[in-house]
This record gives C-alpha cells, sequence and structure tokens, in this order.
C-alpha cells in the first residue's frame, strides 16, 4: 500500500467530494477555507481528518501521519517470536501443564 503525502491525501479527498465546494460543505466550512487548506497549509486540520476518512475513503494516516501515525512492527516476518495471545494464559492452564511436565 503507497502511502501519500498529507497534501497528496487532502487534494485525493477533495476530489472524492468531486469540487472544493462539495468538500466545503461537506466539512461544514466555506470553500475559501477549504481553497487555504489545498494552498497555504497544505494539510487538514485535524478537527476534519476523521469526517473525511468517512466520507471519501481517505486514510486518516495519510491526512495527518503526525496524529495518526501507522504502527509498524518491528520483529514482522521473525518466525521464532510470539506474535498473539495465549488465551490459556488467562485460565492457567499453561501453567498447570508447566508444573506437571
Amino acid at each position: 500500500m503507497s502511502q501519500l503525502t498529507r497534501f497528496e491525501a487532502l487534494t485525493a479527498a477533495v476530489q472524492g467530494a468531486g469540487s472544493q465546494s462539495q468538500f466545503a460543505r461537506d466539512l461544514a466550512v466555506s470553500q475559501p477555507t477549504v481553497w487555504r487548506w489545498i494552498n497555504q497549509s497544505k494539510q487538514l486540520p485535524a478537527e476534519h481528518v476523521l469526517n473525511a476518512e468517512r466520507l471519501y475513503g481517505v486514510s486518516r494516516h495519510d491526512l495527518r501521519p503526525d496524529i495518526y501515525p501507522r504502527e509498524t512492527m518491528v520483529d514482522r516476518g521473525t518466525p521464532d517470536r510470539f506474535v498473539g495471545i495465549d488465551l490459556r494464559a488467562r485460565t492457567g492452564e499453561g501453567r498447570q501443564q508447566a508444573q506437571v511436565s
């Protein structure tokens, strides 16, 4: 999956709306405000990120990676590392089996 810059993500969301005017209506702001976001700040303000993601399918991680960073697994692909949850640990089964052995 390719990552977009904040600006690319913002312009993708505006394109998803069809126009700056529709984007503005959907987010309850004025069209000149959207123009300023695109041409001056080059990013979507934090309070609009989740709505834009919901409405246009542009990831919050692309729109504002400073607020919604992508989580990366450090040991991805390392087969000998434990990955997951051992449900037996909650009930004590794992400890009982270890004591029996």
